[in-house]
């Protein structure tokens, strides 16, 4: 039986999440402050397996809850809740790590899929960590067309099955959402990519946005990639335009 945490503090809300949860097989447990929520996320004997977090809570916000959650090496798959919807909401939550967002009012049905959606693919990264793999062979370059599950350029490998970046000797965890900023630059690699493309094909908005929130995901990117991230070599900026990710630095002119 799944866990689900659900951290809201609109009573009825919370309540209508968990008899509803419940009546489709989950396991719910309700707590209505961001410091509330961290004390069980961040307690090994307690295990969820999805949360639904709210932007608006007393005490720590949602935004807060999830950037702690993250930085503290807990990657559990987390819906967000934002009651306006602004783009500007749904980057910021992105950005402190969430995997997928709704605005309320929400249909429960949107809901409840969204949630066996990020079940789904934790099953899915769980059944792949396979203890027999391994990185693909260094100094190959996969080329975009035949990107999968793991791609590699120079002592560097993005393994986008398992959400993490190997440099060397050093893994770093991705966020979903810094994962599929990466691959988009490297399904267009060489090519400039403008911040409001990425906006509209890796987030899916088309309202006039405020474009930084992109350069806030280059920018720990590149603390994971470059070997000196204010001289960067693979994610470059394109003035005027966006980025571009470049596999192999030494054909930079």
């Amino acid at each position: 039986m799944n866990r689900v945490l659900v951290v809201e503090d609109e009573k009825h809300l919370a309540e209508g999440l968990r008899f509803n949860l419940e009546a489709e097989g989950y396991q719910v447990q309700v707590v209505d402050t961001g410091e509330a929520a961290l004390a069980l996320l961040l307690a090994e004997a307690v295990a969820f397996d999805v949360v639904v977090l709210d932007v608006m809570l007393p005490g720590k916000d949602g935004f807060t809850v999830m950037a702690e959650t993250r930085h503290a090496g807990q990657f559990i798959p987390t819906l967000m809740l934002t009651a306006r919807g602004h783009p500007e909401d749904v980057l910021k939550g992105f950005a402190a790590g969430a995997d997928d967002y709704l605005t309320k009012p929400f249909d429960l049905a949107i809901l409840i899929a969204r949630l066996q959606g990020l079940l789904r693919r934790r099953d899915w990264l769980r059944a792949s960590l396979d203890p027999g793999s391994s990185l693909a062979p260094a100094n190959h370059v996969t080329a975009p067309a035949e990107l999968k599950d793991v791609f590699t350029f120079g002592d560097k490998a993005v393994h986008f099955d398992r959400l993490e970046l190997h440099v060397r000797e050093q893994v770093f965890p991705l966020t979903l959402m810094e994962a599929n900023v990466l691959r988009y630059l490297i399904q267009h690699e060489d090519k400039a990519v403008s911040r409001k493309k990425m906006l509209e094909e890796v987030w899916g908005l088309r309202e006039d946005t405020d474009t930084r929130a992109i350069d806030n995901f280059i920018v720990r990117l590149r603390r994971y990639i470059e070997d000196d991230h204010t001289r960067p070599r693979h994610l470059l900026t394109v003035r005027g335009v966006g980025y571009r990710f470049v596999a192999t630095p030494a054909l930079v002119e």
